[in-house]
């Protein structure tokens, strides 16, 4: 099972976990967050990071999910990538989100490129009609 670590801006992290929470009745133990305040230290962050990732990796890797390129979550996400252990994407949204916790037991690779592609689909006018996006797993397969 790939464990997924959000690395986020204040309580977003938490919001989004609480989302997961509401469409699926649960949250996943393979779920976990790590909030970056505005007067945190991002060395100790880091260290945290650390630390999440070890519980965790349970053999099959971790993706880092952050909130926005080139801000200090993100940045704190980066020094933690490990490259085919420890994957990310940055933009991190809600079908993105679920999409990588439904598809969790899936190679790392597989739920990385699941996450990166329910994040970009699922972006769309209100007023589209051919949006494949849903609350039960953030994009349908196509």
């Amino acid at each position: 099972m790939i464990g997924i670590l959000l690395v986020t801006h204040n309580g977003l992290g938490d919001s989004l976990v609480d989302c997961v929470r509401h469409v699926m009745s649960n949250v996943p133990a393979n779920l976990k967050v790590l909030s970056v305040l505005a007067d945190d230290d991002p060395q100790r962050k880091e260290e945290e990071g650390r630390a999440l990732i070890a519980q965790l990796d349970t053999g099959d890797g971790v993706l880092l999910l952050s909130d926005l390129f080139g801000a200090t979550p993100c940045n704190i996400a980066r020094r933690l990538y490990q490259p085919g252990r420890v994957e990310g994407v940055c933009g991190v949204n809600l079908p993105m989100l679920l999409r990588a916790v439904f598809y969790s037991g899936k190679p790392l690779a597989e739920v990385m490129q699941k996450a990166l592609e329910s994040g970009r689909n699922c972006i769309l006018s209100m007023n589209s009609d051919s949006g494949s996006c849903n609350a039960a797993t953030g994009c349908a397969d196509n």
